[in-house]
């Protein structure tokens, strides 16, 4: 394990590099997609601290080995919040150490708020990396506007360390809500379910998140959470209760409960999944949803949607015939899919990601020449090839 103080250092690292690097944080999400097959790791957790907060400017720059909850303890201080919701899932993937903002970053991980204001990497302002030839890069700035050329932002966001590793980031923040409630409404089954979800989302009151929770006996409980000042909370949330009662019994529960419910719906912890199981995420539009959940209806498989249905989760045997299931599943919905979460044989011998067209695989190729020509990040982490 390799785990430099500064950027300078850790550039050095890279540039005497001779052997494939294993790149991480605190390593929370090592059984996510392929394994890495590296000598060493390379690891930014050393890499600590807030370097630029402005609250008025809701703006905040930290070094990428900086954790979640460090950030998010920050913010609170000032009423703000990372809008996107990441989640921290170092408790999902059995790991003892928080998740760290760069690790987040490059997984471009996003939580229940996504559905209205976009996934983290539309909240990312700046990023500093090293390269695969061991050069220190910046894309973007501190400020909510700027033109600095390519936008290498956005495709190191998601990119899991396989093109550069990145040293700092800026994020955009807002401020956090003073009021939270939920809407849990009690449906017959899951088409009932992504009703009651986009009715709530298509009304005029402002829903933030949009989860269903599926129960063995078919029916399922369908939450809708408004945000903001306390009064505007409770105006919205009797207006949404009236239109929700076509679709079953709508109990409403307050902020404490509220807030604690979505942390658990963030980190996929109604999923309910255990630690040997594989857990697969499918993206899909939210009316296809039941069509899914219906292909893999099965005693062995937990379900767990969230985004308006638009977000399946799927936890179940670690079997390459369960993940092959769920792979034509999201095909046949024309959907896509990422094995989140599996032993290392079954993410060595599948794809974890769905395919990419010749054209898309070809130009991701390309980057990867560009900014890692030695294949030295996280190879075949993504794909076999990448």
């Amino acid at each position: 394990m390799i785990e430099p103080h500064d950027e300078a250092a850790l550039a050095d690292v890279v540039r005497a590099a001779r052997e494939p690097l294993a790149i991480e944080g605190n390593g929370t999400k090592r059984a996510l997609l392929r394994p890495v097959q590296a000598a060493e790791t390379l690891s930014t957790r050393a890499l600590t601290g807030i370097t630029l907060y402005k609250p008025t400017e809701l703006v905040l720059s930290a070094r990428a080995g900086t954790t979640l909850p460090e950030i998010e303890a920050a913010l609170a201080e000032h009423g703000q919040m990372l809008a996107p919701e990441p989640p921290d899932l170092s408790a999902f993937f059995g790991a003892d150490q928080p998740a760290t903002i760069g690790g987040i970053v490059a997984t471009n991980l996003s939580g229940p708020r996504r559905i209205t204001v976009g996934a983290l990497r539309d909240h990312l302002l700046g990023i500093r990396f090293v390269n695969g030839m061991g050069e220190v890069q910046r894309s973007g700035g501190r400020v909510l506007k700027n033109v600095t050329g390519l936008d290498l932002c956005k495709l190191l966001a998601g990119s899991h360390g396989t093109l550069g590793v990145m040293t700092e980031v800026t994020l955009k923040v807002l401020p956090a809500a003073r009021d939270s409630a939920t809407l849990s409404v009690a449906v017959a089954g899951l088409a009932t379910g992504i009703r009651a979800l986009s009715a709530g989302l298509a009304s005029p009151y402002g829903v933030s998140g949009a989860a269903l929770i599926p129960a063995p006996d078919g029916s399922a409980t369908a939450l809708l959470r408004l945000e903001d000042l306390p009064d505007s909370v409770a105006y919205r949330g009797g207006r949404l209760r009236d239109d929700l009662l076509a679709h079953g019994e709508v109990t409403l529960l307050p902020r404490e409960e509220s807030e604690a419910l979505w942390r658990r719906v963030r980190d996929a912890e109604p999923l309910g999944a255990a630690p040997e199981e594989a857990v697969w995420r499918i993206s899909v539009r939210p009316s296809a949803a039941p069509a899914v959940v219906a292909a893999l209806a099965d005693p062995t498989r937990k379900m767990l949607l969230d985004w308006g249905g638009g977000l399946v989760w799927i936890a179940g045997p670690a079997t390459e015939a369960a993940h092959e299931t769920v792979m034509q599943a999201a095909l046949a919905s024309r959907g896509s899919f990422t094995l989140f979460r599996a032993p290392a044989p079954l993410r060595a011998a599948v794809p974890v990601l769905t395919p990419e067209a010749p054209a898309l695989s070809a130009i991701a190729a390309r980057v990867k020449a560009a900014l890692d020509p030695h294949g030295l990040f996280n190879p075949g982490r993504m794909r076999a090839s990448l």
